[in-house]
């Protein structure tokens, strides 16, 4: 006799808000219920916190009982959190077959800003980040990038810090090499959760393909393409993906972009001493942001293990900047966050994999 495996639980915040009245409705038809119980179940997912179908109290016991055989609401479990001197939060989070991604709060005078993991590690081998030097292990699904940030709503209420007012999709990964999940993600947090896609960006090192699907959404989602050099050379030695998609097909898909129109793409900008800093780029550099009416972040590289470069001298960053505002692009200095932690742009994972390699 052949044994049947069990089934899976249905992640309902994995779902599309559709899907998931599709199958909330269908679920409490079939035990005669009324078609206003899965209104009721969408408001506890999206407008609270709730862990389990116990906790959504205006639910009949019955009916509870019934959710939990039938759906799971997926929830990350905290490994370990890190706050930072700057109050930056790090959470790496215990998925449920022990893979462990990393989530980052970053609070300002006006705003609480979470940058999100898309995949466990990284394909793209960056030479400047530390998140891919562990390999790629796998995709996230849908349920688990919202689960982020439900999870982290979570938190940040219960330690003090307000509510969560835009993301980010610069955690681990590459977002556009994992679309079928991230376009989902990207739905549920803007239909679901009401997060304005305006205050939604999605990160990218530079997948063509995704960022013409991005442009082709009818919602205004913003984008930050990790740049690095205006140079199609040296990008290479950086982001071995410009071997692939170089800058000219690059630049092409971004056009297309700013052409959809009210979306802006923000040009991430790592400056790392004797290596892209040199002052001939700051013009090339102006060139294509002014092309893409794009904002351009000038980042001090921050250190990662096993690499001995260091970011740009000051007055070197200063330089770009002036030579940026000057050719009228929009250009801010980013101040390192969460560096004490690990939890600045490029050091994701780098602490952990120390302690993997000690």
């Amino acid at each position: 006799m052949t044994e049947i495996a069990p089934t899976t639980p249905v992640d309902l915040l994995g779902l599309e808000p559709d899907a998931l009245r599709h199958e909330l409705e269908g679920h409490f038809e079939a035990r005669g219920q009324k078609p206003y119980r899965a209104r009721q179940v969408a408001r506890w997912l999206y407008e609270t916190d709730v862990r389990s179908f116990d906790e959504m109290t205006d639910l009949p016991a019955g009916e509870r009982v019934a959710l939990a055989e039938a759906f799971a609401i997926g929830e990350p479990e905290i490994d370990t959190v890190q706050v930072s001197s700057d109050g930056t939060a790090k959470h790496l989070w215990r998925l449920g077959d022990e893979e462990r991604v990393e989530s980052v709060l970053i609070p300002t005078e006006d705003r609480l800003t979470l940058c999100l993991s898309s995949q466990a590690g990284c394909a793209m081998g960056c030479t400047f980040c530390a998140t891919g030097w562990s390999g790629f292990q796998r995709h996230l699904t849908a349920g688990e990038i919202v689960a982020q940030y439900r999870a982290s709503r979570r938190w940040a209420a219960e330690n003090g810090y307000g509510p969560i007012t835009n993301i980010v999709y610069m955690g681990m990964g590459e977002p556009l090499a994992n679309r079928p999940a991230v376009h989902a993600s990207l739905t549920i947090l803007n239909q679901g959760f009401e997060v304005g896609a305006r205050r939604i960006t999605v990160s990218t090192v530079g997948v063509v393909p995704g960022i013409l699907e991005l442009a082709r959404r009818p919602e205004q989602f913003k984008l930050a393409l990790s740049l690095h050099s205006p140079d199609s050379t040296l990008r290479q030695e950086l982001i071995p993906l410009e071997k692939r998609w170089p800058l000219p097909e690059l630049i092409q898909a971004l056009e297309a972009f700013d052409d959809a129109g009210g979306r802006r793409i923000t040009f991430e900008y790592t400056m790392i001493r004797g290596v892209n800093d040199a002052p001939e780029l700051a013009p090339r550099l102006a060139e294509l942001a002014y092309r893409l009416h794009a904002f351009v972040n000038l980042i001090p590289f921050n250190p990662i293990p096993w690499q001995d470069w260091g970011p740009s001298k000051p007055e070197r960053i200063r330089h770009f900047a002036d030579v940026l505002r000057e050719r009228g692009v929009d250009v801010a200095v980013r101040e390192p966050r969460g560096r004490d932690i690990d939890a600045a742009c490029g050091q994701l994972r780098a602490n952990a994999l120390v302690q993997i390699e000690d």
